[in-house]
């Protein structure tokens, strides 16, 4: 025979077990819902920053570019010339010019100077690719390695930082 403290006990620890198991299950769908909702964000985010990039065009201006626009426009670097801004630090690199060979004459921004030791542009079967290697205090020898993309209208790849032996992916917007 059972008593009616038991009882009470018993379904005490049922109902407990249940209300457990409700709440993992409510946390988890809202885990759920919030991840859906951030990657639906960083999505429309993305593609709306290319849209509005594609409709304006980056175009180099001043003195010095028409003879750059002529020398870019024939090798097809075009699209890689101006400043380009990362949104997530609001570092800036600036291409001012692509010679026959590839090389760039480009400045570094953070947002001081910072000596660009070497900048490249390329053809590959990725597309038009951009590499900068930094060689200042703080910077020895950090590198970027771009490749422009022209739906987005963005330089993106990656940024290897060797003080800290680390690499990340990087994307660079237009910033005028």
């Amino acid at each position: 025979m059972t008593s009616k403290g038991n009882k009470t006990k018993h379904a005490k620890i049922k109902a407990s077990g249940k209300k457990g198991r409700s709440n993992r299950v409510g946390r988890m769908v809202l885990l759920a819902v919030v991840c859906v909702t951030a990657l639906t964000g960083y999505y429309f985010f993305r593609n709306r920053i290319g849209a509005e990039r594609s409709e304006a065009p980056v175009v180099a201006t001043g003195p010095a570019a028409s003879q750059a626009d002529s020398q870019d426009a024939a090798h097809g670097f075009q699209p890689l010339i101006g400043r380009w801004r990362r949104p997530d630090g609001g570092y800036v690199i600036e291409i001012r010019g692509i010679d026959a060979a590839g090389k760039i004459d480009a400045g570094y921004f953070n947002p001081r100077p910072i000596n660009v030791a070497r900048a490249d542009a390329s053809r590959s079967a990725d597309g038009l690719k951009v590499f900068i290697e930094l060689q200042d205090v703080g910077y020895p020898g950090a590198t970027y390695t771009l490749i422009y993309n022209p739906r987005q209208n963005v330089l993106e790849g990656l940024y290897y930082q060797p003080a800290a032996g680390q690499t990340f992916e990087v994307v660079f917007v237009p910033l005028d």
